[in-house]
């Protein structure tokens, strides 16, 4: 994350609260390190509202005058801090078990002194947090429908997968014409065959129907209903009824899913295509802030070869703060590309970064990988990091960092990317 410079910023008093779902334990203490609050609130509006005044009343100060610690970087109470004028800094929770150690060797942890640790922390050592700020609507409404897409997507692969484990127990048949059990047309296959006795029973006409309807290639119609009528399996009495009751109502549940998904890309397309409009187009003007005539951000991310819907999204959406910043090394830290060395004495390792942000790592992956196919130089640099005896993920990270960096110019310059600029791939 960026360093907080430690000047004159006008905070005069710097309060800690150690967030929970019920009660938060809050410390204030002044410049010189004086508690002047040790208070609990409760986590509703009325608690709320007594934070504010608490943190007002004891300080004697202007909320812009109070700087305030918190291991979370955005929701509800960050965002009502932000709105009422605090400042508000954000910390890793593994830095602030560091900083509790200051306090004490034994391992001692409770809400009350980590509420303490984090205002004496940002009391002391500010350059370690990061100011936090409320993003632009619209990215806001990316970042959950881009959660909501990732979390809609595990929910069809658990399902999916649930699916097969129950067809493998009494009607393996089925997967012998498709694996895919989520395809619309196995789905509907299944509505025509649930069990190997209605498999037996149906008709050719309505299998070639089918067939017809979604376009299938891999199995005429013929080969289809010679797969569902191969001889069925032995299972112990009941079991067929009682598991392909599961399997439809897991069925219903994909076709829930699968509309569902449909929305959230259609969501993540509308919203991308407004953050890359240009400005200079009315409509984009009113909905987004930006210099007329200049390239949106998302606009300059799309450009690159390897980005797509979801890893612009995720950019956009995960790590607005360095984007907006145009903040390299933040970026590096962030995706997990950034190497972690440790050296003493004679020893000497680099090791690859596991403190990061799970989602914007996996973006980036996905981005590298895609670049090394369709992008010449990111697929000569992948070449020669192998050459070098470089793992494969290895590769591919450097590949990312690279990747990273000519991001950061071309939306520090406003320009998309042109392949014929070597100087932006400049190692």
């Amino acid at each position: 994350m960026n360093d907080v410079e430690e000047k004159d910023d006008g905070l005069r008093v710097f309060a800690g609260i150690d967030w929970s779902t019920t009660l938060h334990a809050v410390s204030l203490v002044n410049d010189v390190g004086k508690v002047l609050l040790k208070e609990q609130v409760a986590d509703t509006s009325i608690g709320f509202e007594k934070l504010c005044a608490l943190l007002v009343e004891k300080s004697g100060l202007l909320p812009q005058q109070i700087g305030v610690a918190i291991e979370v970087s955005r929701g509800r109470l960050v965002e009502g801090l932000i709105e009422r004028g605090f400042s508000v800094f954000g910390i890793n929770p593994k830095q602030l078990d560091r900083f509790r150690d200051r306090f004490g060797v034994a391992g001692a942890k409770d809400d009350d002194k980590d509420a303490f640790v984090l205002a004496s922390s940002l009391r002391t050592d500010r350059r370690c947090f990061r100011r936090l700020e409320i993003d632009e609507p619209l990215v806001v409404e990316l970042r959950e429908w881009s959660r909501e897409l990732q979390g809609l997507r595990a929910e069809h692969t658990r399902i999916t997968n649930q699916m097969r484990d129950h067809l493998r127990r009494y009607f393996p048949q089925l997967l012998d014409v498709d694996d895919d059990v989520s395809a619309p047309y196995m789905l509907d296959l299944f509505s025509l065959t649930p069990t190997p006795g209605a498999a037996q029973k149906i008709k050719l006409g309505d299998v070639a129907t089918l067939v017809k309807r979604y376009r299938i290639r891999k199995h005429s119609a013929e080969e289809v209903l010679a797969l569902l009528q191969q001889k069925p399996l032995f299972v112990a009495p009941g079991t067929i009824p009682g598991v392909s009751a599961r399997v439809r109502h897991l069925v219903a549940r994909v076709r829930l899913l699968m509309e569902q998904l449909k929305a959230a890309e259609a969501n993540i397309d509308r919203i991308c295509g407004i953050l890359a409009a240009p400005v200079d187009d009315a409509s984009a003007a009113e909905t987004v802030e930006g210099q007329k005539g200049e390239h949106r951000d998302a606009a300059i991310l799309l450009s690159l070869a390897g980005v797509g819907r979801i890893v612009c999204a995720t950019l956009l959406a995960e790590a607005a703060q360095a984007i907006r910043e145009r903040d390299y090394h933040a970026l590096r830290l962030l995706t997990g590309v950034a190497p972690v060395t440790r050296a003493s004495g004679k020893g000497r390792g680099v090791l690859m970064r596991r403190a990061c942000h799970p989602r914007l790592r996996e973006a980036l992956y996905h981005w590298a990988r895609v670049a090394t196919v369709h992008d010449e130089r990111a697929r000569a640099h992948y070449a020669a990091l192998r050459a070098k005896g470089k793992s494969h993920g290895r590769a591919i990270r450097g590949v990312g960092d690279r990747l990273l960096k000519v991001a950061c110019v071309m939306l520090r310059e406003g320009t998309l990317y042109d392949e014929n600029k070597r100087r932006l791939l400049a190692a």
